[in-house]
């Protein structure tokens, strides 16, 4: 029988998380275990988690030391053979959980599976979709492909042996890290470089807020930042195909740019320049950020 455990980071949002936290409790099929972990915690988050009506949910507080470990806490000490991570400003459909685990029962189950992310409600004014990936086509990823192109880590789910055996999410990346972000398209990265299968399955809908336009600006630098630093970590260990992810980013930010450029627009030209601009300082500290220590044991006791 497959064991699902549902995991969520969070920081200093209880509102958001308390809706998070809904959503996952009105799953088809719940999950067997929700940790929520939070690097702010508040009396309002940990009620959220404590009065979710799940047989099997925790809160863990942790010190604020990024994204990546909040997740890395929640692979040490899960009790699932299956990880599925969303984030605290998202909200899954009813039939999330239902859809991956459909996935991972395939006659040749992938190692992981990612899905769509739409907007969470109505938009207000003054507000940007953000992070959509609206794909209704089923597609098995392997090989060398450009990681953003198989799904984001707000709607992620693997293998808990998989992520375990292969060191979790990079600390030095990701949100709160020095390292700023994409820490979910280095492990997406990393899974297919080690020869793995990724499926994503329309059917497993995530709903991600609206965002105001000051944070979708600032979610551009550090985004461009965290891609620029990844590339720089993996073209430090020689791998080529960095060189190729660096580009193919800098491509889906060069045409808008050039598109506001001709138009006067000058939200366009803010946004994507910012993406571009952050690219060169990101890939210079991925360059000479020192290696993590030693993953060899994510499981920790419970």
């Amino acid at each position: 029988m497959m064991i699902v455990t549902v995991a969520v980071a969070t920081r200093g949002r209880p509102a958001a998380l308390l809706r998070c936290v809904e959503a996952i409790a009105r799953q088809a099929t719940p999950p067997s275990e929700l940790i929520v972990v939070d690097q702010a915690p508040t009396p309002e988050a940990r009620a959220a988690v404590q009065n979710s009506g799940l047989p099997a949910a925790r809160y863990l507080e942790q010190e604020p030391l990024g994204l990546s470990a909040s997740r890395n806490l929640a692979l040490r000490t899960c009790a699932g053979s299956l990880l599925a991570v969303t984030d605290d400003d998202c909200a899954p459909d009813s039939t999330w959980l239902e859809a991956i685990a459909a996935a991972f029962e395939r006659p040749t189950p992938p190692a992981a599976v990612t899905g769509p992310v739409l907007p969470l409600g109505d938009a207000a004014p003054g507000t940007f979709a953000v992070s959509l990936r609206d794909s209704k086509i089923p597609v098995d990823h392997a090989g060398r492909v450009l990681p953003w192109d198989v799904g984001s880590g707000g709607n992620f789910a693997a293998s808990v042996a998989v992520l375990r055996e292969h060191g979790g999410w990079d600390e030095r990346l990701g949100a709160g890290s020095p390292g700023r972000a994409a820490e979910d398209t280095d492990l997406l990265y990393r899974l297919l470089r080690r020869g793995f299968t990724i499926r994503y399955e329309p059917r497993a809908v995530v709903r991600h807020e609206w965002q105001t336009l000051a944070r979708r600006l600032a979610t551009r630098w550090s985004y461009g930042y965290g891609i620029g630093a990844m590339c720089g970590i993996w073209l430090r260990q020689g791998d080529p195909y960095a060189a190729r992810m660096l580009a193919g980013y800098a491509r889906l930010h060069v045409r808008p740019l050039l598109g506001g450029l001709r138009h006067a627009d000058a939200r366009r030209i803010e946004e994507h320049g910012r993406a571009l601009a952050s690219l060169v300082p990101g890939l210079l500290h991925g360059a000479r950020v020192e290696p993590p220590p030693s993953t060899a044991s994510m499981v920790a006791p419970r």
